[in-house]
């Protein structure tokens, strides 16, 4: 099969298609035939050693979108239909394929991944809109379940026209949170659409917000914008500011969760999260994408099709 890897790091250059062996799934995992994946800016991290790594293959890709392939066999047994509990050869699912130095990502023709991170794809979406859910509606709700937010409570969400800002406001609008965006002037009728009750594209009170989900990265400018007492949660695991006025500081890493991804897809399908994708490009054109990727400006997610 064709799989998109590093073994050197760099630009979008160093993005390599290689021909290797379909992996074969274990007991609780399955293997997935990818229909489409997401291109991420951690995948543009790994490409360019950000992560580290001790050399050799580096796959890329952590979402997926395409239909069970392959189950692994049960426990305590050499073959038989197995251990991936509920799913079934020919189901349509999306997963989160979680890691940073894996050999194999989901940036190929086929995958494997524990069945615990695999959910039900969308009924209301195709493949390639599909394959942009796990990775950042995960992130987003993960990171939301940090602030504990009740309804009614002040939200300001950095970054909001990106893909995990875009998921957050959809989700916390959807709980009853009182949702401000901070983005660029030209997407403000974008994020007012995914949900947000404000708009603020320039000078942001300091203080004035329960909570700061920053998406953007901003760090202590954001933190800036805490009320007293209140949490500010990042979305580079280890890289939040220092607390300060009593704010509670936590970054979200995220993990791979199927039941919750599931519930997430269910989001998809009455109309609470909206799919966004950019461009595709065909698996072969993998150094393209990364290269439309670093140009930026991208709203909504690049995805390979293999």
């Amino acid at each position: 099969m064709r799989a998109a890897v590093v073994t050197t790091f760099g630009g979008p250059e160093a993005v390599r298609i290689v021909e290797t062996e379909v992996p074969e799934p274990v007991a609780g995992q399955v293997r997935i035939k990818v229909a489409a994946a997401t291109l991420n800016p951690v995948d543009a991290g790994v490409r360019a050693g950000v992560f580290g790594g001790t050399g050799g293959r580096i796959g890329l890709g952590w979402d997926a979108a395409g239909t069970v392939d392959a189950v692994g066999p049960a426990e305590g047994s050499g073959s038989g239909s197995g251990s991936g509990g509920a799913w079934s050869v020919g189901d349509e699912v999306v997963a989160l394929d979680y890691g940073t130095g894996k050999p194999l990502g989901t940036h190929a023709e086929y995958v494997v991944v524990d069945a615990d991170a695999v959910a039900p794809a969308p009924r209301t979406a195709d493949a390639v809109e599909a394959a942009t859910l796990p990775l950042n509606a995960l992130t987003a709700a993960q990171a939301l379940d940090l602030l504990e937010l009740a309804p009614g409570r002040s939200l300001l969400v950095t970054g909001a026209a990106g893909a995990v800002g875009g998921y957050a406001v959809q989700l916390a609008a959807h709980q009853g949170v009182s949702v401000t965006a901070l983005a660029r002037p030209e997407d403000a009728e974008l994020v007012r659409s995914l949900g947000a009750a404000h708009f603020a594209g320039g000078t942001v009170e300091a203080g004035g917000f329960d909570a700061v989900l920053d998406a953007a990265v901003l760090g202590e400018a954001a933190l800036a914008w805490v009320r007293d007492g209140g949490a500010y949660v990042g979305v580079i695991p280890g890289a939040s500011p220092a607390p300060v006025r009593g704010v509670r500081v936590g970054t979200v890493e995220v993990s791979a969760d199927g039941a919750r991804l599931a519930r997430l897809a269910g989001l998809v399908d009455e109309g609470v999260l909206t799919l966004r994708v950019a461009e595709t490009y065909a698996l072969d054109e993998a150094p393209k994408a990364h290269a439309r990727l670093a140009e930026g400006g991208v709203r909504g997610r690049l995805v390979l099709v293999p």
